[in-house]
């Protein structure tokens, strides 16, 4: 009987031991993120697009260290981080789709398009450059400044995440 005691109270003390020295870091987003990586840095996304949208660097910029701080552990940084984002709005299109019969447009699509810089200073070969675009149509008969704010918001809800992917979930 103390054979089977000793082995018992052998394994409850080595049991959290083995488990406490293994770690897998996951998130419910999918991310994988190096345990190197501890800080991160957003730049301030330009409009250099044709058409400006006076808010949408701003916007843009705040959304996109919005995401990266509520979906990651990493720390945001106002200095450089062991990753930074940087870029510029390239494109805001405003445009007719689904011409009728009678040449007027049922719907209309306001695009929205993001060129970014990853850097990953502790592992350079994993950085990148890309361009991100999303869109969201809306009727023709709704003026833009109707439905600007909405859509604008749904677009970069859609390009953050794409860049947070690609970054982060290996997408």
């Amino acid at each position: 009987m103390n054979k089977m005691l000793i082995l018992k109270l052998g394994v409850l003390f080595v049991m959290p031991i083995v488990f406490w020295g293994c770690s897998i870091n996951m998130t419910l987003n999918g991310a994988s993120i190096p345990e190197n990586l501890k800080t991160v840095s957003v730049q301030y996304f330009e409009n250099r697009a044709p058409l400006i949208n006076p808010q949408l660097s701003q916007t843009f910029t705040e959304k996109l260290k919005d995401r990266l701080a509520n979906e990651s552990r990493l720390q945001l940084t106002t200095s450089i981080g062991d990753v930074d984002f940087s870029g510029s709005i390239k494109g805001y299109d405003v445009r007719p789709m689904a011409i009728q019969a009678d040449a007027i447009s049922a719907e209309t699509r306001l695009t929205i398009n993001v060129e970014v810089k990853y850097k990953n200073f502790k592992n350079p070969k994993e950085s990148w450059e890309s361009s991100f675009s999303a869109y969201e149509d809306f009727p023709s008969d709704k003026n833009i400044t109707e439905v600007e704010d909405e859509l604008v918001g749904l677009i970069i809800d859609k390009i953050t995440e794409n860049i947070f992917n690609k970054a982060f979930a290996n997408w």
